[in-house]
């Protein structure tokens, strides 16, 4: 009977994730670095079946090299979102190579500190995604408000599958220094491959947040308007032409509709209302939901996509947040008094 690894089994389902965020993703900017991880990850996990499972040695000179895209692909698929990855700035991208040189390089000269290279590599770029995601979901000025919560934690999902792939090879590292690799077939099939599932989860969760096609932001103006107009400006916005609408709406574009800086925006709304970018637009969603709800007889899902919200998740998970029931159970609330005229 033909052995199959665990692996193969784990690459295959990597494979069918990526087919189905390239249908996703066919009428809208796909986060290549993210498309580029998921590859990757289902690739490394080929290579680990390939290893362990049929014992072929070559495969340990390729390993390593392609475990070192991992980390970078990561970090640039979180800078996308967060809108650091502007046209100027594509030649510097170039460094995010090194770890895979520095690996190659000790391949041919000091094999011993692999392990400690890809260590290190994991660590830091898990603690680059951490910094750069270190104001919450208002740092992630290209994902639409409606998917940024559930994105955010994706991304956090994905620092943490680096640290724990870091401390697996870690463990795998000891292990081979101290009892010959005993224990590392079990620490790699069933750790590296559940980060690998992790990592690529992560990524296709959190390419659902689309970068528009638009032009880069303009400049700051010289004189920076205080909080106060800020939110009266955004308030006339919502109110007057109701952008909340609109289900791509994000930080870079409600900066572009203001001519504002984005970090002026998020700082006003924060200082002013304490909440996030992405909790004050949805409360105006959820605000028109509810009129619609008490006032008309349309459909649950019509009037979550009216509003603004594209997921069925998002919509209830925010109405919940800011009105602590259902749509449903408010809609009821809102019946039953009028029912007693």
């Amino acid at each position: 009977m033909l052995f199959i690894p665990l692996p193969f089994v784990v690459s295959l389902l990597l494979l069918i994730l990526f087919v189905a965020v390239i249908r996703r993703d066919t009428e809208t900017a796909a986060n290549r670095p993210f498309l580029a991880l998921i590859l990757v990850s289902a690739l490394q996990s080929i290579l680990s079946g390939l290893h362990w499972g049929y014992d072929v040695k070559a495969i340990m000179f390729i390993t390593p090299v392609t475990a070192a895209f991992i980390p970078p692909l990561t970090y640039l698929g979180v800078c996308q979102l967060v809108g650091k990855n502007r046209p100027k700035a594509l030649s510097r991208q170039a460094v995010h190579l090194l770890p895979a040189i520095i690996v190659l390089g000790c391949m041919a000269t000091q094999r011993s500190a692999i392990d400690i290279v890809l260590i290190l590599t994991f660590l830091g770029y898990a603690a680059a995604i951490l910094l750069l995601m270190r104001h919450g979901t208002d740092a992630l000025r290209l994902a639409p408000f409606d998917g940024a919560t559930s994105t955010y934690h994706a991304i956090l999902f994905a620092a943490l599958a680096l640290t724990l792939s870091a401390i697996l090879d870690t463990l795998i590292f000891l292990d081979f220094l101290w009892k010959d690799g005993r224990l590392a077939v079990q620490v790699i099939t069933i750790g590296n491959l559940g980060t690998l599932i992790i990592l690529a989860i992560a990524a296709g969760i959190a390419s659902s947040s689309h970068v528009p096609d638009e032009t880069p932001e303009t400049a700051p103006q010289p004189k920076l308007a205080e909080d106060k107009e800020t939110i009266l400006a955004l308030q006339a916005l919502m109110e007057e032409r109701h952008v909340y609408r609109d289900p791509d709406l994000n930080l870079d574009r409600l900066s572009r509709k203001l001519t504002m800086p984005s970090r002026q925006i998020s700082t006003a709304i924060n200082r002013m209302t304490g909440k996030n970018v992405s909790q004050y637009v949805n409360e105006y969603r959820i605000g028109e939901a509810c009129s619609l709800l008490a006032e008309t007889t349309t459909p649950v899902t019509e009037i979550m996509f009216e509003v603004g919200f594209q997921t069925k998740s998002n919509f209830n998970r925010e109405f919940r947040r800011v009105t602590d029931m259902s749509p449903l159970e408010w809609r009821k609330k809102q019946t039953i008094p009028n029912s007693r005229l």
